[in-house]
This record gives structure tokens, sequence and C-alpha cells, in this order.
């Protein structure tokens, strides 16, 4: 069984500039900041594609962010690759490990990621798993 940790994250988004085709397109650029604390103690830095829908409740994004710090005492960095969709307010995440970017004390680090917004806090609950190599 693969550990999991809990912990909160504060995010800063602040928007980009796109391409001149892409600005037309209805896509969306941000920017992240964020600072996680608990097991993961880390600061991460990454940048988000979204697109609204037409219908009301609608959209997805697609982000990939750079964390580095420490993971239960273990130093490096790794990156985290983000898929969401919201279908009419109902929301699909999926938010993983991008395969053998661990580095220093994480090489071989792999998981999944869970977010939770509870009382206007963000909050991550993280299943991973650090492979020893061979």
């Amino acid at each position: 069984m693969m550990p999991q940790i809990t912990g909160e994250f504060a995010v800063t988004m602040a928007p980009e500039s796109l391409s001149v085709m892409t600005a037309q397109s209805g896509l969306g650029r941000m920017s992240l900041d964020k600072r996680y604390r608990g097991a993961l103690e880390a600061s991460a830095q990454g940048e988000m594609l979204s697109v609204r829908a037409g219908v009301a409740g609608s959209a997805g994004y697609v982000a990939l962010e750079r964390v580095e710090g420490t993971l239960d005492g273990r130093q490096g960095s790794f990156y985290l690759q983000h898929s969401g969709s919201m279908a009419r307010g109902t929301p699909s995440l999926s938010l993983t490990v991008v395969p053998d970017t661990g580095t220093g004390q994480l090489q071989g680090l792999h998981g999944s990621m869970a977010i939770r917004i509870e009382g206007g806090k963000h909050y991550y609950d993280f299943t991973y798993d650090i492979a020893e190599e061979p």
C-alpha cells in the first residue's frame, strides 16, 4: 500500500499572454505559484491553459507545475501534470506525477494527488511511492 499524505496549499494565479493565433481560440493562460505545507513542504511554479464552454458550469484545463522542496523529509523536485474538466458543475480531475521527473532524493517518485477546497482553503491528498533504482 502506497503512503498517503495530506496538507494545505496556497495558490496565486496570474493571467499570461497567448500567441496571436491562440488568443482567438477562446483559451486562457495563467501562471501558477504555489506553496505546499505539511509532509510536502515545497514551492511550485507552473502554467495552465483553460477554456470555458458555452454551457454554464462546463470548462476544461491542463497544467504542468514543477514542485521543489521536501516530501516526508526527502529533498528534491518533480513535475505534476493536471487534466481537469467540469461538466455542468460536476468536476473531474487527474493530477499525477510525470514519470521519471523526480530529482535528488525523489528519484523514482510516482503517484497521484487529489485537491479539496473546504472553507475557502485548499488541501491536497497525495498518494505516492518512490521506486528504488535497480
